[in-house]
């Protein structure tokens, strides 16, 4: 039988154009994104093809390096960095079949209504968004398989947004999370307020149980390695989110407690936009 790989492309961090900059920073600027391929002797499978046209046209480079045929792209979420890229990508890959769980589609079709792309997406990645948006296929099952090997799809419910995923190969111990955990980037916390958080708990809780011998994380340090560490780090960065965000007297009190905390994790603006949300 097969034994299953597995690597990481980190599309690394790009400017953004929001105008509500923390104390000290003269721009935002974009989480490293993180794409993995899962492939055999002959097939592979790619998690989560990334945002802008650039990004995408670069993956698909380094998808065609690999040698391998690749089958399906599976999307983990409906956040559209982590599948705006996806047209861009079958271009290159044409037979290759795009899904993901129909609420996860359900949430990426919200993403890419004309109003939100507009206001949100296109405003902080002008000219850098691909025209036209290709949604993945529903997947009616909860698993699919590579070279006779099964990948599961694990649901999760709200991690740092709603209907997330993760996919699970039995085989190895390998799960790419999504976006359920972040490895060395300050989390996204604008759309999970407490019980959102404690949602995102509970998901960490079910990754956990698998055992897993490897986590990639959605957004990650690209010189990392996929230590399932990774998942009780998250956990530490969530729960210290809650304590000193009850006690936070402003935004800034809180961006600067977490910094304190977490000093070394790379986008503080992720920082600040979360505490913006949680304290306005």
């Amino acid at each position: 039988m097969t034994e299953l790989q597995y690597a990481v492309h980190v599309a690394p961090q790009i400017p953004t154009a929001v105008p509500d900059l923390p104390p000290g920073l003269d721009r935002r600027w974009w989480s490293p994104i993180s794409s993995t391929l899962i492939f055999g002797e002959r097939d592979a499978v790619l998690v989560d093809p990334l945002l802008t046209v650039e990004q995408a046209q670069r993956l698909g480079d380094w998808v065609a390096a690999a040698n391998r045929n690749l089958t399906t792209v599976y999307v983990t979420h409906g956040h559209g960095d982590h599948w705006f890229g996806l047209g861009t990508l079958l271009e290159r890959f044409p037979h290759a079949r795009a899904v993901g769980t129909r609420p996860v589609i359900e949430h990426a079709q919200r993403q890419c209504t004309p109003e939100f792309l507009e206001s949100f997406w296109r405003s902080r990645f002008p000219g850098r968004i691909p025209d036209h948006i290709v949604l993945p296929e529903p997947l009616d099952d909860d698993e699919f398989e590579l070279e006779g090997q099964t990948l599961r799809v694990v649901p999760l419910g709200h991690t740092d947004t709603d209907d997330t995923t993760a996919l699970h190969v039995p085989s190895t111990g390998l799960v790419v999370a999504g976006d359920a955990a972040y490895n060395d980037v300050h989390l996204y916390l604008a759309e999970s307020p407490a019980e959102g958080r404690r949602n995102w708990l509970r998901a960490l809780e079910v990754l956990e149980a698998l055992e897993p011998t490897a986590v990639v994380a959605g957004h990650k340090r690209p010189e990392l390695p996929d230590d399932p560490a990774i998942l009780d780090q998250t956990r530490r960065y969530i729960l210290d989110f809650d304590e000193l965000a009850s006690k936070a007297s402003s935004t800034e009190h809180l961006y600067r407690a977490m910094l304190e905390r977490h000093p070394n994790r790379v986008n503080v603006g992720a920082a600040w936009g979360s505490a913006r949300s949680a304290v306005g």
